[in-house]
């Protein structure tokens, strides 16, 4: 069941204009959805071309927005728009014409996740307590305007960042483009769903646990938590100051690389980034390297894989995935590192920071809506979800307790014991499933993340698709290095990408036709048998996999019919059924399915058949294809 709350998403329909005409691409070549599935070299050379504008960009992702985050999927990704995006970018393009170019984000609408401060829009964290914050720019979007991104809106998250699977107060629950029934991961879950469904090229979540990394997981992108000090925080409503970090997710390596050589480097106000003090800061694309894995020592975690029989399917689709990086030169050595489990459990400090951290950036936010979590909780201004959590980190939250000094010094153990291990072992980076399991249906637990061991170690850890499940879902494989070893890993992982290509677009958003979501097809099924007719009128929706279905049974009584139903159909035989439409004595029946990923493929390719179980054909010999329109 979806959870949805009233969105706070403004609408500005003078925004909404004609597409711009775009060259043609191999993935979108029947369509004139410039934007879909592009990456930021593709636009950014289309501006240099002058096939396309910023202006432009803007239009055609607002149209992406418009067809798939309210209507057909209804990812519920996004929870304001900028007022001044079009403007913005006007000006931006004005520079370009003027002969002034200023990188490669230069003209491209972005999306920064809703704890990002940003000037002329709200920053409520997800929450309805804060709806009316307003704050400056944080660090990273201010890094984010010098390179000329447009600011194109925020998305949604889990409120206040304090959890993984993005339902919020203000925004309501955000669906996965694989499946819009299950979440998208969280806490940046709205960020990575934006950029799934391509409303962004890139976007930028932060991680307190995961919540860059699991997002990315569970919608086949790339995904960074970089070392704890190489980016800055400030400006980002914090969960917890020693484990924050900010950065992008992206459908592309070089796409991630030019979102982190952007945004990263030495902060005043963030003191953790004097770990770069007399340091050369890394240079992301420029260690893109398709030889990157070559000689390298994985050690693949095995305690990280999980031994329930939910954790079995990803298990197998992460050790493919690392089968891919043997393949390409690395060594691969399966390692259990003693101890680490005790250190790394007793280790993170997030309950004991939010409160007193929430409360100083509150403090120094002239006219906040509130000014504490105690406040938050006192008048319920949160999702019912959220309850348990927050009371739990108001109650510990303290940095002056037993407990909490005690969690900082285990942090130090464990980053010990894994960078010994690696370097005794002479290990590159650690590999494991960023998840062990897909992504929960809304409403259920979310378990198997694996987000632990980067978060308290400060070390940095690279999300990459790993493949997809039987039924479609996204799995993703994470990498470990030591610090500041990001580019490193992102080398690698741009490797591991060149050559497996793992990047498969959602089906439930699929490229613009004329500006609009296409359009459902209508499918007819004749099915007889002497006077037997069963004939089926199917209407097919791409954008929420949905097959409408109304059949009906003439020319035999009804007690002659005992099942309608749809079939598999290889190569002229009936296979399985799959879909019970209806039951014994049954002449007319209607309904909507929503069909599995492998379901939908099925029926795009003919393999689907309706079947009418009779008394002459008790086998289910009276059958016809569904066959979808060319």
């Amino acid at each position: 069941m979806r959870l949805t709350t009233p969105k706070f998403l403004p609408v500005y329909a003078a925004m909404c204009v004609a597409l711009p005409a775009a060259a043609q691409r191999q993935a979108a070549s029947r369509h004139d959805d410039v934007v879909y599935e592009a990456s930021i070299r593709d636009l950014q050379q289309a501006m240099s071309r002058g096939t396309v504008t910023s202006v432009a960009l803007v239009d055609a992702y607002l149209a992406r927005i418009a067809a798939y985050d309210h209507s057909g999927p209804a990812l519920n990704a996004i929870i304001y728009l900028n007022p001044s995006a079009r403007a913005d970018a006007a000006a931006l393009d004005a520079e370009r014409k003027a002969g002034h170019v200023r990188g490669p984000l230069h003209g491209i609408p972005v999306i920064v996740k809703d704890n990002y401060g940003t000037r002329g829009m709200p920053t409520s964290a997800g929450t309805i307590a804060l709806a009316s914050l307003e704050t400056g720019d944080a660090f990273q979007v201010k890094k984010l305007r010098e390179a000329g991104a447009v600011i194109l809106g925020k998305s949604n998250m889990h409120e206040l960042a304090s959890g993984i699977t993005t339902i919020s107060s203000i925004g309501g629950q955000t669906c996965n483009p694989y499946d819009p029934d299950r979440n998208p991961g969280g806490s940046s879950g709205g960020s990575g769903a934006a950029v799934a469904a391509s409303f962004a090229a890139i976007a930028w979540g932060s991680d307190t646990c995961g919540s860059i990394r699991i997002p990315s997981a569970v919608q086949n992108l790339f995904g960074l938590r970089p070392t704890k000090g190489l980016s800055s925080i400030t400006g980002i409503v914090p969960l917890s100051h020693t484990q924050d970090v900010g950065g992008p997710l992206a459908r592309t390596v070089t796409d991630l690389a030019i979102g982190l050589d952007a945004t990263i480097g030495p902060d005043p106000a963030d003191s953790a980034t004097h770990l770069l003090d007399n340091k050369t800061i890394p240079r992301f694309v420029d260690a893109l390297d398709t030889t990157a894995l070559r000689g390298k020592r994985l050690g693949v975690l095995m305690g990280y894989f999980g031994t329930e029989v939910d954790d079995q399917q990803g298990a197998r689709i992460v050790r493919a995935a690392i089968a891919s990086m043997k393949a390409r030169g690395a060594e691969i050595v399966d390692v259990t590192i003693p101890g680490l489990d005790s250190a790394v459990n007793s280790a993170s400090v997030i309950d004991y920071e939010l409160k007193p951290d929430l409360m100083e950036f509150l403090a120094a936010v002239p006219n906040a809506p509130v000014k504490s979590l105690a406040a938050i909780i006192d008048q319920n201004l949160m999702h019912v979800a959220l309850d348990e959590g927050l009371r739990r980190r108001e109650t510990r939250g303290s940095r002056e307790s037993a407990a909490y000094a005690k969690a900082l010094a285990q942090r130090i153990v464990a980053r010990n014991v894994v960078v010994s291990f690696l370097d005794a072992n002479k290990l590159d980076a650690l590999v494991y499933p960023t998840m062990t399991r897909k992504a929960a249906f809304i409403g259920e637990p979310q378990r198997g993340a694996n987000c632990t061991l980067s978060a308290v170690t400060g070390m940095p850890a690279l999300s990459a698709p790993a493949g997809f499940t039987g039924d479609g879902m996204p799995i993703g494989v994470e990498l470990l290095g030591r610090p500041l070893d990001d580019a490193r890993l992102v080398a690698m992982a741009y490797d591991y990408e060149q050559a497996t290509r793992p990047r498969h677009a959602p089906s439930t958003t699929p490229a613009l036709v004329d500006g609009k979501a296409p359009k459902p097809v209508t499918i007819v099924a004749v099915a007889k048998d002497g006077n037997a007719v069963a004939r089926g009128t199917m209407t097919y929706d791409p954008t929420r996999r949905a097959l409408a279905y109304a059949v009906t049974v003439t020319g035999v009584p009804a007690s002659h019919v005992f099942t309608l139903s749809i079939d598999r159909d290889s190569a002229g035989k009936k296979g399985d059924m799959i879909r019970h439409l209806a039951g014994p004595g049954t002449l007319a029946a209607k309904g909507t399915l929503i069909l599995t990923e492998p379901e939908r493929r099925e029926l795009l390719t003919g393999r689907l058949s309706l079947v009418a179980y009779t008394r002459e054909q008790p086998t289910g010999a009276m059958r016809a294809a569904l066959a979808t329109p060319r």
